[in-house]
């Protein structure tokens, strides 16, 4: 009789076990599928900034559009997984710019 509780005993132990195992390995893939988005953003944003910056250097002036960086400076941007806002200033203020993950497409 008491082996019997004891198998039980330790058949629970190792199915909690595992279920908080599962759990955890669910937690740590969906971070590191978040973190694996926020810097493909980061990159994203850095590129766009660092043509910009190009630009800036060649011509003198930053570019007033997004679209000028794409025929002219071979920046190739992916519009169907990623929206990108290109905030230009001045021809001397470097523009802001805003990438946004299209969660939904």
């Amino acid at each position: 009789m008491k082996s019997m509780i004891r198998y039980r005993r330790l058949i629970v132990t190792i199915v909690i076990s595992a279920v908080i195992l599962i759990a955890a390995v669910f937690v740590w893939a969906h971070k590191a599928i978040a973190d694996s988005m926020e810097e493909q953003v980061e990159a994203i944003r850095d590129t766009v900034s660092r043509r910009a910056l190009q630009c800036y250097v060649i011509e003198g002036a930053y570019p007033e559009s997004l679209d000028y960086l794409v025929e002219n400076y071979g920046l190739a941007v992916n519009t169907e997984d990623y929206k990108i806002v290109y905030i230009p200033y001045a021809e001397n203020i470097p523009p802001e710019v805003k990438v946004i993950y299209k969660k939904d497409k």
